[in-house]
């Protein structure tokens, strides 16, 4: 995807209402139908991109392998594709098969014993 501010042409159609209200509002303000337009979907990205449903889906369909990585940039920004891109290498990676170590005393010797059963235990 093109992070460039280049305008690109977009063809769509609306229901002729949407058109007609569009039309009045920027008759209203004196601005051009196409820089509202840009400047309701650019509101309404923003918007949904600091949804917290929507980020979870974005995650969701990453760590499933729905999503590229240059996918969630775009849709997410990009130090929290990162981040994701880190928990998701963090996730897939095969746990460490370590042994505990036996010559550590982590108590340094005083063990206390706490008695856990209630009074209805006895």
């Amino acid at each position: 995807m093109s992070t460039s501010d280049d305008p690109r042409r977009v063809h769509f159609q609306s229901p002729e209402y949407l058109v007609d209200r569009l039309d009045a509002i920027a008759d209203l303000f004196d601005k051009d139908r196409t820089d509202l337009l840009v400047e309701a979907i650019r509101e309404y990205i923003e918007d949904i991109a600091d949804n917290e449903t929507f980020q979870e889906l974005v995650a969701t369909k990453y760590y499933d392998d729905q999503l590229e990585f240059e996918t969630v940039k775009q849709l997410a920004g990009a130090e929290t594709a990162q981040r994701l891109r880190l928990l998701k290498a963090d996730l897939e990676d095969e746990p460490l098969d370590l042994a505990a170590p036996d010559d550590v005393d982590v108590y340094e010797g005083d063990v206390t014993t706490v008695d856990t059963a209630t009074d209805d235990d006895r």
